[in-house]
């Protein structure tokens, strides 16, 4: 058997997950969003942490920007019922309905279903393992990877 050609091109691997973790609105408290951040990494995702107040408009902006697969918004202010359709509708507006919108906070049961209903991924709160975002993260892109295909 010959060896391979040094000219061959190599097999391309899949490109890592790319995830936008964002803190909307004026909540100023962002461990937990830096805490999954850090998991996200830990997983060989790469990820895009915005910072501190961000609008939906910063957020979209810098989801197209940065090609991501997904977005996460951290909110904790009960602003959810605003700034998830909103992400939800400049993403449309972009051209980037593929990409995943999920997050968490202290979200009533009752809103996640409506969120869920319009449109909005799975929503996490406190005390969830980041193993579980992860593994959800993980299956809903390569979900919407394959459909994109």
């Amino acid at each position: 058997m010959s060896a391979p050609s040094p000219r061959a091109p190599l097999p391309r691997s899949p490109r890592p997950i790319r995830v936008l973790v964002a803190k909307a609105g004026l909540d100023g408290h962002d461990r937990g969003a830096k805490v999954v951040a850090q998991a996200l990494r830990d997983a060989g995702m790469e990820v895009v942490y915005t910072g501190l107040r961000q609008t939906p408009e910063m957020i979209v902006k810098a989801a197209s920007e940065e090609d991501v697969d997904a977005i996460g918004i951290s909110l904790l202010s009960g602003a959810h019922m605003t700034v998830f359709p909103r992400v939800l509708e400049l993403l449309k507006e972009h051209g980037l309905s593929h990409v995943l919108l999920t997050g968490g906070g202290v979200i009533p049961e009752k809103d996640c279903e409506a969120l869920r209903a319009a449109g909005v991924g799975m929503l996490f709160g406190p005390g969830t393992r980041t193993s579980d975002l992860i593994q959800y993260i993980q299956r809903e892109v390569a979900l919407r990877r394959a459909h994109s295909a």
